[in-house]
């Protein structure tokens, strides 16, 4: 099982290893620069995760919300003085971990100063924070550089957990990734939590009437009523849901199965049955009988999204501090 699982895993990463080339990222960049990055990287996550589990999410999340936007440069960690920066953007506002990226930057900066990218940094925090979760575990290709610009309007890029099947097409397709990626990737919602704002017009507010009847009748009822319970009304701002009940925080094929059952938290999850080809992805991944074969398609997903428009050779710059430009 174990060699048929890594066979798998090649097989799909050769698919992806020559565009990365293209693009002059390569998993070996650092091998004699700053050979310790991803211990560096992994001793911090290991700290992190230990004390705070539910942390792999949102740290995952991040990795998504750069990449979507300019392509993976480490935008979506840069600060702005008249807050209009991608981080004050409605859509992130509900990011968090931007302090400990910032730490494990600092960590790296200790050991190979001026040479690691936050781009880069993000990019291995998001495979350890999957790895860590009892996920799988890839190679991530480096070489990425930091952008010097973050602009909140450009976070229409990300694809909102409101959207539709065609619309998540879209937004996937300008940064390259097509039907398959799009049901991979939206499985990492199978750690970490939400809050009821992200959702909550799917409870009270449907079609617009804004009231306790006005449901999506595609969500499975006993699923809603317990949602409901969580999330009293359209104003709550606060309340977390775990996004994938009961393991939230162990990457797993639970989140196909709760998809396949209608039990998906957003509309983008339930926008997965409406297309054939999506639709029968989950249905044979909500068995839980092909977990190698899931896992190897995320590893691949990711290292495709990973590679989506990167600054790289005298491209943009490493910043010292992941949170403002060096000049």
């Amino acid at each position: 099982m174990a060699s048929r699982a890594a066979t798998m895993v090649a097989l799909l990463l050769a698919a992806v290893a020559a565009t990365c080339a293209r693009a002059q990222l390569h998993e070996k960049f650092y091998s004699e620069s700053c050979p310790s990055v991803e211990d560096v990287v992994r001793r911090e996550m290991v700290r992190a995760l230990s004390l705070a589990p539910s942390l792999a999410g949102p740290l995952l999340r991040m990795h998504f919300h750069d990449c979507f936007v300019r392509g993976c440069d480490g935008s979506v960690l840069l600060d702005s003085a008249n807050k209009m920066a991608e981080k004050d953007a409605q859509p992130n506002q509900t990011l968090r971990g931007f302090g400990f990226v910032e730490r494990v930057k600092a960590a790296v900066e200790k050991a190979c100063p001026d040479t690691v990218s936050c781009a880069d940094v993000l990019a291995l925090i998001a495979r350890d924070a999957v790895w860590l979760s009892k996920g799988p575990f890839w190679t991530v290709p480096l070489g990425r550089r930091d952008g010097s610009e973050s602009i909140s309007n450009e976070t229409d890029a990300l694809p909102p957990p409101t959207a539709n099947f065609t619309v998540l097409t879209q937004l996937f397709a300008a940064v390259n990734l097509d039907a398959k990626d799009l049901v991979v990737l939206s499985a990492g919602h199978t750690i970490g939590t939400s809050h009821c704002f992200s959702f909550s017009d799917r409870l009270y507010n449907f079609t617009g009437m804004e009231n306790p009847s006005d449901i999506d009748p595609t969500l499975e009822p006993q699923y809603m009523m317990r949602l409901k319970s969580k999330c009293a009304s359209l104003n709550d701002n606060t309340t977390l849901v775990e996004m994938d009940p009961g393991s939230f925080k162990t990457f797993d094929t639970d989140y196909f199965k709760l998809v396949s059952k209608r039990r998906g938290l957003f509309h983008s999850d339930g926008a997965l049955l409406t297309d054939p080809f999506t639709r029968a992805y989950v249905q044979r991944h909500a068995t839980g009988a092909f977990k190698e074969e899931f896992f190897a398609d995320f590893a691949a997903s990711m290292i495709k999204m990973g590679n989506a428009n990167p600054l790289t050779g005298s491209q943009g710059e490493i910043r010292k501090k992941c949170s403002v430009v060096n000049h």
